[in-house]
């Protein structure tokens, strides 16, 4: 199939558009925009700066991706937003590109669901199946794993990070990093339990989610400390792979500063 483009769209003939692609009405596409193919744009939809688009996403009307970083030192270097393949991008919601503070991308992995109104900060990275529900805000820099999920009205620190199949409740303010697999919410938020949904959606095991949930038990109801959860945990058979990732995460945590693993405590 052809690729599609609506009268009324401005594209710069510099821009690299793979086949079967569709660019409706009064959208923008700038020259240093790369869309792959299948990709659908709907209308008044705006590319800018450097951004490279994987293949069979779908973009709704308003979203604006590529523009500036809101961060008051940017000077205008080239940065990037790389975006991958099967990805929705609803309505009004707004990627920016990165900065020199860290690698100068913005990355969104595949098959993520970005609901109306979301915006991903400066120098952000998604992986794969995240979904962000309507107004979830992330600041720069933060960092969200395969699976999560986020609910409405969220607001994430910067260098937050946000662990693989994670769950936020809607309207929580997330000032430290997320747990993997559990469900945090509140303001501030806090693990509250265990993701179980997820995790059977996902198929873990019912042995797996038991121990994710007794660790989750000692580290955060009964607060026994990160060492003596291991051991406790060790003794119990219970320090399986994957509890041993939630606990080295939470290790990450605690040796960051005010609970974000990626920003690090200075030396004394």
């Amino acid at each position: 199939m052809a690729t599609q483009v609506a009268d009324t769209a401005v594209i710069d003939p510099r821009a690299e558009i793979d086949v079967d692609v569709e660019i409706g009405p009064f959208c923008i596409v700038g020259p240093d925009v790369r869309i792959g193919r299948g990709t659908r744009l709907e209308n008044n939809v705006t590319l800018m700066g450097h951004v490279a688009l994987g293949a069979h996403n779908h973009i709704y009307p308003g979203a604006v991706i590529g523009g500036a970083p809101q961060d008051l030192t940017y000077r205008g270097e080239e940065t990037e937003v790389r975006i991958g393949d099967y990805n929705v991008i609803r309505e009004s919601v707004t990627i920016n590109r990165g900065t020199t503070k860290e690698d100068g991308i913005t990355v969104v992995g595949d098959h993520c669901y970005l609901m109306a109104t979301c915006h991903v900060a400066h120098d952000c990275r998604l992986g794969d199946r995240i979904v962000m529900a309507n107004g979830a805000l992330l600041g720069g820099h933060v960092h969200i794993h395969d699976d999560a999920t986020l609910s409405g009205g969220v607001g994430i620190h910067h260098f937050g990070t946000v662990g693989s199949y994670s769950f936020v409740g809607g309207h929580s303010r997330v000032l430290h990093d997320v747990p993997p697999f559990m469900l945090v919410e509140g303001s501030p938020a806090r693990p509250r339990c265990v993701n179980v949904v997820a995790l059977k959606r996902n198929e873990f095991s019912n042995d797996v989610i038991k121990a994710l949930a007794e660790a989750h038990r000692l580290l955060y109801r009964s607060k026994v400390g990160l060492d003596h959860a291991r051991e406790i945990l060790r003794s119990n058979g219970m320090l399986v792979p994957t509890v041993n990732h939630l606990l080295s995460f939470v290790q990450n945590q605690h040796e960051g500063r005010h609970g974000r693993s990626r920003e690090r405590r200075k030396a004394a």
